[in-house]
């Protein structure tokens, strides 16, 4: 009797579905725009996806930019101190015939926009609810989500967010998102070579990174509004990208938001940033950056699912 009730109860086990726990989990990728796109987001998409498939950590659906995005005019650029009569004329005219066409522009951007929301209705909370964690790659703009602050909301009752270079360039004027985030895009110079340091190795994202990471190339962003006693920093330069004085640059940071968990990177920009394939197209960065580059966002991702531990208490400086 006893080996039959132990055959049962085997048999119960094979049969049995996986704890949730045991389950991949669900990660919603969200790449629309209304400003400036990033040439990196198919590649970014990509990477996302194999990052999850060969960890087994997660799976990954997206919120893709619709098609037929119509495109706003170049703005002139504005006249420097020294313009004479001539260029001031010059630059009233070009201004005038800008203003016009972004008028004309209009009714397509207001169509395109109608498109953008209808595809961000997967940010819905009735939708969230089948995600553990939602990643904003390179999005840019005022992007019309459904519930503000149901989406909120959603983070702080203990979901993840993955915000990843442009995530920070997204929704400026929205308090309340900046305050999930840490920081608000200000601005960046040329692409540039930096070494970032590595200020804490026991975090999952930054585990695999020397002290330095030495970077050949990218864009790298200055802040606003960046409090570093509200952030865990990661990654840090100790030059500036833009004159290089000293002083202390935020490149990658994490937070508790709530219950959630927030992972924020500004790197992210550059194909080759993403990309290790060695016969990758103009690539500047070695491939070896890339890795460490795929690496260091896996392990920022599977920290905020909450499947790697590391701590995220804000550090002054």
């Amino acid at each position: 009797m006893k080996y039959l009730i132990a055959s049962l109860l085997a048999a119960s086990l094979v049969a049995s579905p996986l704890y949730a726990a045991d389950a991949p989990k669900r990660v919603l990728v969200v790449t629309t725009t209304l400003g400036f796109r990033h040439s990196s987001i198919p590649t970014g998409e990509r990477i996302l996806a194999d990052l999850g498939k060969t960890s087994g950590a997660f799976t990954v659906d997206y919120v893709h930019q619709p098609d037929g995005q119509p495109k706003l005019p170049p703005k002139p650029k504005p006249l420097l101190a020294t313009a004479t009569p001539e260029d001031q004329a010059a630059f009233k005219d070009a201004m005038a015939k800008y203003n016009a066409d972004v008028q004309a522009a209009a009714p397509a951007q207001a169509a395109f926009r109608d498109k953008v929301a209808e595809v961000l209705k997967a940010l819905s909370p009735d939708n969230l609810k089948n995600y553990d964690a939602v990643v904003f790659c390179s999005t840019t703009g005022d992007l019309p989500i459904p519930d503000k602050d149901g989406f909120l909301n959603w983070i702080k009752d203990g979901h993840a967010f993955i915000g990843i270079h442009a995530a920070s360039d997204t929704f400026h004027g929205w308090a309340g998102y900046k305050d999930m985030v840490g920081a608000e895009f200000k601005m960046h110079g040329k692409q540039v070579g930096v070494s970032a340091i590595n200020r804490d190795p026991a975090n999952p994202a930054t585990a695999a990174l020397p002290p330095a990471w030495a970077i050949k190339q990218e864009e790298i962003y200055n802040f606003k509004d960046y409090d570093p006693a509200k952030v865990h920093e990661l990654l840090v330069l100790g030059i500036s990208p833009l004159d290089g004085t000293a002083g202390h640059f935020p490149v990658s940071w994490c937070k508790m938001y709530g219950k959630g968990r927030v992972f924020y990177t500004s790197l992210g920009h550059r194909e080759d940033i993403w990309d290790a394939d060695p016969a990758l197209k103009d690539r500047i960065n070695p491939p070896e950056v890339a890795q460490k580059y795929q690496a260091f966002l896996l392990g920022g991702i599977k920290w905020a699912l909450g499947l790697e531990p590391g701590d995220a208490t804000p550090n002054l400086q």
